[in-house]
């Protein structure tokens, strides 16, 4: 028996008035994913516990069988791990966008954060910004006094390290939950630390800015990725391991740094895809074929798939881009794996980490529709389309940390 998890990150909703009134699942034609819906169990899931703002860090963790209220001790740890950063005791790392901030004489917090993404920057130049903004000797003098050395990764989400930082009453916020707001709100602020670390930002402002990439990049008519953004902040994290927990090998093909830092932690083995950006240009069909030679031919016996897409476009406030990323989930993924598995005997996931609201461009806590197929079962299943109403008909699940357990019919 093989078993296989897939994340749409963020595609659930609420109704969108651009709709009609319909969620985008409600909107999209998903005929495989409706197939195994009607064919599966259908419910909700609660994957965000309420104790923590929602967001794919602790819906991920949740999905993994961690129970954040017991391993959680921030997001950048998990994302470190991803890049075998080791955080040492006193450690203090926290995640690093390439942002996008509003141009003119003004102070920082005034200027108005316009993507957390920095445009949905293109990885080498967002490499190569983060590399000379750290090379630069001004603000690498000011970055040395401030204990902090940066770990860069081929996308917009970097990683930084303060040595001995002072993380008692530091109040980071993610940039993607307040996309069009004045920064000032949203600068580090709680403790003296703050300071240092906003100094860097605002620092990295002024030398950005100038830089070749963003001269080329307005030229272009595109964002200038003008600002490095600190958030997510965390110490040293240990999980519990997967293969002890399930008595499986497992993997997890994903772009982002959180689903691989998740699966290094807890013995998870991350595969990594070419051409997969975490963008609604990612290869579908890589992480496809990954999944299936995963379960066919390497010897494991689960294997989790993420698609990020859906909610970087919701975060861009790129409706038609979120629709057209679940139809593409449809059918360059979760297709091609069912037909890949053909005469293998398996049972399928399917699930949005949490809710990404078209409304607002950010992350909701609410249940969320999951989906369990067994490949085997010829009784009927639910009948029912998978949308956030229909998933509401079922079980409801109130912590998704049970989800792994349904999967392999525990």
């Amino acid at each position: 028996m093989k078993y296989i998890l897939v994340i749409g990150d963020g595609m659930a909703d609420n109704p969108v008035e651009a709709l009609g009134g319909k969620t985008p699942l409600e909107a999209v034609n998903i005929p495989t994913i409706d197939r195994l819906s009607a064919a599966g169990l259908l419910g909700s899931a609660c994957n965000c516990p309420p104790a923590f703002a929602p967001g794919s860090d602790t819906a991920i963790m949740s999905i993994f069988g961690c129970d954040p209220n017991k391993y959680y001790t921030g997001r950048a740890p998990l994302e470190a791990a991803a890049q075998g950063v080791s955080l040492q005791d006193g450690d203090l790392a926290f995640r690093c966008n390439m942002a996008s901030l509003t141009e003119g004489d003004m102070p920082m917090g005034e200027r108005e954060i316009i993507s957390h993404s920095g445009g949905s920057i293109d990885g080498e130049d967002s490499m190569t910004l983060v590399r000379d903004l750290f090379a630069d000797p001004e603000f690498a003098a000011k970055a040395k006094a401030a204990g902090v050395n940066i770990y860069p990764s081929c996308s917009y989400r970097h990683i930084a390290v303060q040595s001995h930082g002072d993380g008692k009453g530091l109040v980071f916020s993610a940039p993607h939950e307040h996309l069009t707001s004045k920064a000032a709100e949203w600068l580090p602020h709680g403790n003296d630390n703050a300071k240092v670390l906003l100094d860097l930002m605002e620092a990295s402002y002024y030398y950005l800015s100038k830089h070749p990439i963003n001269v080329k990049r307005r030229e272009e008519g595109k964002l200038a990725a003008n600002c490095i953004w600190f958030w997510a902040e965390g110490t040293a994290v240990t999980l519990p391991s997967f293969p002890e927990a399930y008595n499986k090998k497992g993997a997890v093909i994903s772009a982002v740094p959180l689903c691989h830092g998740i699966g290094a932690l807890t013995g998870v083995t991350p595969v990594m895809v070419d051409g997969a950006t975490g963008e609604l240009d990612t290869n579908y069909e890589g992480k496809a074929e990954a999944a299936v030679r995963c379960l066919r031919e390497d010897g494991f016996e689960f294997v989790g798939v993420h698609v990020e897409a859906p909610d970087e476009c919701t975060h861009n406030g790129d409706l038609e881009g979120k629709l057209q990323a679940i139809e593409w989930l449809d059918s360059r993924v979760i297709a091609p794996i069912i037909e890949g598995m053909a005469g293998e005997d398996f049972r399928m996931l399917i699930i949005s980490d949490h809710k990404t609201l078209t409304a607002t461009r950010g992350h909701d806590g609410d249940p969320v529709p999951f989906i369990i197929y067994d490949s085997r079962e010829k009784a009927p299943g639910s009948g029912l389309a998978y949308t956030e109403a229909n998933g509401l008909k079922g079980p409801m699940i109130p912590e998704g940390t049970a989800l792994l357990g349904m999967l392999f019919g525990e």
